[in-house]
């Protein structure tokens, strides 16, 4: 009898037990794995702005931009006699004007979460900056819904405008929230709220040190290489009625507008866009922007990417 009855407790034992493994087991599996959100964007720029895009750790981007003249000058010749369309055509619509803003520059990612970089934008101004991923969009373990970036710049005059050595005058920076989504496997929005600071602006009424502006972006996936992008911002104030050094007034376009087409072949990346800016610099684009919609006066640009490996095999 005690024989029987202790078969029957081990049984009951191995019953118990087995099904609770079972369930930790099943529980276990049914953890959703982490799945990161990839290429929210094809490059560092939607086009004239940063993406919350970086490059991989160990790697070096070169990249070089164009941003000719605009692709209508109604400035060129009165209207109505035909002299108009024959100086654009001669201008090539922009690429023969003499209007070419050259960007050059070379970037480098010391970890998988931030890039730094320097860059010579034309006019004897450089760039040096820093961009860093704070969040990944992703899904299973953890469900976040955006990609968060933060974009900061300094920019210099180096020209000989002024004696001696480099004045306060000469700097200005720039601080970017970067906000993006990836919707779908075809289409990502990205939101950009900036700050530029000038360290010194000439005296006035409606002059301030501190620029801001708000921007966003986006991102179609017309076929495997092809994708269209567009992106716009608002200057938010020092655009309208300003005083300069000699004492003129200045105003600016509060509004830059640009939409390209990008090709990715693989070793390259090149972007083909239109937009109301010939400038070459974010610090110009968003904050010193001479480009008016209204008066159609939009540019031709282009824009080659090319990234390098460091690592050894």
């Amino acid at each position: 009898m005690k024989k029987i009855l202790l078969l029957l407790v081990l049984g009951l034992g191995v019953w118990t037990i087995s099904p609770a493994q079972d369930s930790t087991e099943s529980e276990a599996k049914e953890v959703p794995r982490k799945k990161f959100t990839r290429t929210t964007f094809n490059s560092t720029r939607v086009i004239n702005m940063q993406s919350v895009e970086i490059i991989t750790p160990g790697s070096m981007q070169f990249m070089i931009s164009h941003h000719f003249g605009y692709f209508w000058n109604k400035d060129l010749a009165a209207p109505g006699s035909g002299k108009r369309f024959k100086q654009n055509l001669a201008h090539l619509f922009g690429l023969n004007a003499g209007i070419a803003h050259t960007y050059l520059s070379f970037e480098y990612a010391p970890t998988k979460w931030s890039n730094v970089g320097i860059a010579a934008t034309g006019r004897a101004v450089f760039e040096g900056w820093a961009k860093f991923k704070i969040l990944r969009q992703q899904t299973g373990e953890r469900n976040i819904p955006v990609t968060v970036g933060w974009f900061s710049m300094a920019n210099i005059y180096t020209g000989l405008e002024e004696p001696g050595e480099f004045s306060d005058n000469r700097w200005s920076f720039m601080h970017q929230l970067l906000i993006a989504r990836k919707l779908s496997d075809r289409f990502s929005v990205q939101l950009m709220p900036t700050l530029i600071h000038f360290n010194v602006v000439p005296y006035g009424i409606n002059n301030s040190n501190m620029v801001w502006s708000i921007g966003m972006a986006a991102k179609y996936k017309a076929t495997a290489k092809l994708n269209l992008t567009m992106e716009y911002a608002r200057q938010l104030n020092m655009y309208e009625n300003l005083i300069s050094k000699s004492g003129t007034i200045i105003n600016y376009s509060p509004n830059m507008l640009a939409a390209g087409v990008e090709i990715n072949t693989g070793g390259h990346l090149f972007q083909f866009y239109v937009g109301t800016t010939t400038d070459a610099s974010n610090i110009d684009q968003l904050a010193r922007n001479n480009s008016r919609l209204k008066d159609g006066q939009l540019a031709l640009g282009f824009t080659i990417n090319r990234s390098l490996s460091l690592k050894k095999e």
